[in-house]
């Protein structure tokens, strides 16, 4: 499976035969992130992904105080990878750069306490007010 920045110069390698955890994140960071009402991040182990070409990074705290940093484009300014500290040795690879609409459905909805109210989710979706250890909201 590959994935890669707008211009192409950033990409991703991931095994096929990992199984991805995708997670769908409302949080207010991920909305600056992303410029769009939530983001949506497939994860790996680190063993799986294999980033290619320059990239930046920004680190931000997390409200539990660990740091998640994400991995973008100097280019273009997509961003392709996020880390979160609070879980070492996994990649989240941007489902957006993946590029494939059949890419499976994220398996969790988290920070809903900041989801865009327009916004419809399946209710079979697990979704949580804040982290996937928080209260669950459906």
């Amino acid at each position: 499976m590959e994935a890669s920045c707008q211009c192409g110069n950033l990409t991703a390698t991931i095994d096929d035969s990992a199984e991805p955890m995708t997670v769908m994140c409302h949080c207010i960071e991920c909305q600056k992130r992303t410029g769009s009402p939530f983001g949506v991040m497939a994860y790996f182990p680190d063993a799986s992904v294999s980033v290619g070409g320059e990239a930046r990074e920004y680190a931000r705290p997390t409200d539990e105080g660990n740091s998640f940093t994400t991995g973008f484009c100097p280019t273009c300014g997509s961003t392709l990878y996020g880390r979160a500290s609070k879980y070492p040795g996994i990649t989240g690879v941007t489902v957006g750069a993946i590029a494939d609409p059949n890419f499976p459905a994220p398996a969790r909805s988290v920070y809903e306490q900041s989801r865009h109210r327009w916004l419809a989710l399946p209710e079979a979706l697990p979704g949580f007010a804040r982290g996937r250890d928080g209260e669950q909201t459906r």
